[in-house]
């Protein structure tokens, strides 16, 4: 099946609000439009991909500040803390396993437990 991100995000009203759009094997791509910072958090048991498809993404480690921009991807490590943040609204393709959950190992009220597939 033919999966036209673009069409997708017209689909998401709201921000923050993480959706699914496809799945292969045991992992989800995920659209998220967000404007906002993140916390900081890791994956212990998973590596995080993370393609800006508009707009422009910072994701802050304890040693290192990424800037993503429109077209650009990172793979951030598994078990490497970081924080994803920006002031303008970015959509963003995640790609990860089915059961991660998006605050990683720090939880608490940012933790999206709604996940709708479009």
């Amino acid at each position: 099946m033919v999966v036209n991100i673009n069409e997708k995000f017209r689909k998401i009203d709201s921000l923050h609000s993480y959706k699914i759009i496809a799945r292969m094997n045991a992992y989800y791509f995920k659209l998220v439009r967000m404007k906002r910072e993140f916390i900081w958090h890791r994956h212990p048991d998973t590596d995080e991909v993370f393609m800006v498809i508009d707009g422009n993404l910072q994701i802050d480690l304890r040693d290192e500040r990424l800037q993503i921009r429109k077209g650009e991807m990172v793979v951030i490590p598994r078990g490497v803390e970081h924080k994803p943040s920006c002031t303008q609204e970015c959509r963003i393709l995640l790609i990860e396993p089915a059961d991660t959950v998006n605050t990683g190992d720090a939880g608490g009220e940012l933790t999206d437990h709604a996940l709708e597939w479009i």
